[in-house]
């Protein structure tokens, strides 16, 4: 009910605007019921905008979790999933919100830590697991996962931050996020075996032309004695 009645009130009159006095009243409560939960406003914001993104995200990592899971359609799925959970508009109005407060208060780190960073924990187990089970080559997990969610972002992160493009339909973001796939598997993917490329077999060395018999020599006459 508090943060319910918090998101609205944020919603309404955005973080600055927004008091405790307001949000407990929305609430039916008290001030000082809401500060027994939350000790401050940053950190009631942040709980806020972390229970709308896990809303959304916590379904998409819970699913990288199945062992039994093939690893190129588990991560195209997740691609695909990622991608239009993060350009909802409940998603996208949450990570706004943030940036506008991240320069003036600790929103943004918390933020972070209590949300994205953990999102990119999970990524990386997940990605660690096919490291060992031979589909990917050998490197760095957290820094894959680094990789992997810039890619999926590389199309739509501006426009969505910006807001100058936000109808994508499900082809398009279907589309972005194979792209964004294929870029990955072609830097970190392990072919399948018997995939790999065999190089062509070498062409027969050319045999040697057999070289033409000899003239027979030519039959000399003796010269007549006069």
């Amino acid at each position: 009910m508090l943060l319910l009645a918090a998101s609205q009130v944020f919603r309404e009159k955005g973080f600055e605007g927004a008091s405790m006095g307001d949000i407990a009243a929305r609430a039916a409560s008290s001030k000082a019921t809401l500060y027994g939960y939350f000790s401050s406003k940053d950190e009631l914001f942040v709980a806020v905008t972390i229970a709308a993104a896990e809303s959304h995200f916590e379904p998409i990592f819970d699913a990288l979790g199945k062992e039994d899971d093939e690893f190129e359609p588990a991560l195209r799925r997740y691609g695909e999933k990622f991608l239009i959970a993060a350009c909802s508009p409940e998603a996208v109005q949450a990570q706004r919100a943030v940036i506008a407060e991240a320069g003036r208060s600790d929103v943004g780190r918390q933020f972070y830590e209590q949300g994205p960073r953990k999102g990119m924990q999970e990524l990386a187990t997940f990605l660690e697991l096919h490291m060992q089970r031979g589909s990917m080559r050998q490197t760095d997990p957290l820094i894959a996962a680094r990789h992997l969610s810039a890619l999926l972002d590389a199309e739509t992160m501006l426009p969505r931050m910006l807001g100058f493009e936000q109808a994508w339909t499900r082809a398009q973001l279907r589309a972005y996020a194979r792209r964004a796939i294929d870029a990955f598997l072609n830097g970190y993917g392990n072919p399948a075996p018997g995939t790999a490329s065999t190089p062509a077999p070498a062409a027969p060395a050319p045999q040697a032309t057999p070289a033409e018999p000899l003239p027979p020599p030519r039959a000399t006459v003796p010269a007549r004695r006069r």
